[in-house]
């Protein structure tokens, strides 16, 4: 008998999803007139979607990370388009409340961006701590000149 652990081949998505969930629910609590809870709410919510991108970005290689990185900016653009033309111009077009609609849009934009911007950093610390950015101490004292004479 094997003593194989089982795994969630779509935990990885879970994540991702978590992420995006906590980020809408930040992006959510900030679109309207907010108080300092309501700011230190989306603050939590925001800190846990990055942990879960995080734990993502752990998870994926970085290749996929690239191109998630790469498609979520190119849709934060999309959103951020919307803007141009007013976001209650949009809202407006769309059947229901309008003042529902901003909210839902503004909600969407923070998404977007936090998504965008996360996987950005951690694509980023990825590269950087494979570029052989480490150095040694022993390298970085002989390598080193110093400005003050010692003879």
């Amino acid at each position: 008998m094997l003593d194989v652990i089982p795994t969630v081949h779509r935990s990885k998505r879970r994540l991702l999803a978590a992420s995006v969930v906590l980020f809408t629910g930040a992006g959510a609590a900030t679109a309207g007139e907010v108080g300092p809870a309501a700011t230190a709410g989306a603050t939590v919510l925001a800190v846990g979607g990055v942990y879960a991108v995080a734990q993502y970005a752990d998870r994926v290689s970085r290749p996929t990370l690239a191109r998630l990185a790469l498609g979520l900016w190119i849709a934060f653009l999309g959103v951020a388009g919307l803007h141009l033309v007013g976001l209650e111009t949009v809202a407006g077009a769309a059947p229901g409340p309008t003042a529902a609609g901003v909210h839902s849009l503004s909600a969407l934009t923070w998404t977007s961006l936090l998504l965008s911007c996360s996987t950005t950093v951690f694509l980023g610390f990825r590269e950087y701590a494979s570029s052989g950015a480490d150095v040694s101490d022993e390298q970085i004292l002989e390598g080193e000149s110093s400005d003050y004479s010692t003879r």
